[in-house]
């Protein structure tokens, strides 16, 4: 039985397999090599790599683990997770079993896109799901706010922080916007189109325009979505974790779950979805496993 069983090789199950590492827990590291940034091409906001492509960062934070011979690193889809007696036990897809005293999923979650055409094309490189990552390189140029409901007013108001050219499109959905809603959009140089979205055009560069389906068209360099609900991993469904509204695991301090020596890190749990948070959640489980552990060890 290992210590601890880490399920994902994003920042935050890599930062959580090398701090286990250095306190010299036994630590099998499974990754599926799916990552949800695979799309993008350079990773923003991260102490001393910004602006490095995801592929390299995760290669870089490997050759970290290979210093710590208690860290094993395997290429691996997990399809099955469970609590046993003493810890959990998973299960692989070509049907191996392995058991550790502690579980930490890394998983992050799938995101779904709109079906508009174009959307799939430039995801990553034109459509985005955060402005903290990726609004710096759209500043100053055209870009659309695509939401709708009650959070698109302050996630379209949020964007004229990158840019004064900010277009709120609700896509023909309702919008829930009053009429001070729709003076406060105007007031900060947010237009409104409500119409429903045809596609999304542009070229090998990346979009440049909207266009709808009552025919008319809008420029626009750069599409955020507003959050969105997206989708854990079964694993956290089988082991029957709490998820809120958005489909996140709201865990608590250090990342501890309702399930008893479970934890989640990353993008699947409560904070917000940037690289360096969830190698930071990813730390702080591990500090709290080595913790139970250490006090399992010592009664």
């Amino acid at each position: 039985m290992h210590d601890v069983i880490i399920v994902g090789g994003g920042p935050a199950g890599l930062n959580a397999a090398l701090i286990l590492g250095r306190c010299r827990r036994t630590v099998l590291l499974l990754d599926h090599g799916t990552p949800r940034n695979a799309a993008a091409r350079l990773t923003w906001g991260v102490y001393t790599r910004d602006g490095t492509p995801p592929a390299e960062l995760r290669a870089l934070a490997r050759a970290d683990l290979e210093r710590y011979d208690t860290v094993a690193l395997r290429e691996a889809e997990v399809v099955e997770a469970r609590a046993i007696d003493g810890g959990f036990a998973i299960t692989l897809a070509d049907g191996t079993r392995e058991t550790a005293r502690r579980l930490i999923l890394a998983t992050g979650l799938h995101q779904d896109l709109p079906a508009i055409q174009g959307f799939a094309r430039y995801w990553g490189t034109g459509v985005h799901s955060c402005p903290y990552c990726d609004g710096y390189e759209a500043r100053d140029r055209p870009i659309a706010a695509y939401a709708h409901g009650p959070v698109a007013k302050g996630f379209a108001l949020e964007l004229t922080a990158w840019s004064g050219n900010v277009t709120l499109c609700t896509d023909g959905h309702p919008t829930d916007l009053s009429e001070d809603d729709r003076a406060r959009l105007a007031r900060n140089g947010v237009r409104l189109v409500e119409a429903p979205i045809a596609r999304l055009d542009g070229d090998e560069a990346g979009p440049t325009h909207l266009a709808f389906a009552d025919g008319s068209a809008l420029p626009c360099r750069a599409v955020f979505l507003m959050p969105m609900g997206c989708l854990p991993s079964q694993l956290i469904r089988q082991l029957g974790c709490a998820l809120n509204e958005a489909g996140v695991v709201p865990t608590r301090d250090y990342e501890k779950t309702d399930v008893p020596g479970l934890y989640v890190a990353g993008d699947a749990s409560r904070r917000v979805q940037f690289a360096i948070v969830a190698a930071a959640e990813g730390a702080m489980a591990a500090f709290a496993v080595n913790t139970e552990l250490l006090r399992e060890d010592t009664r």
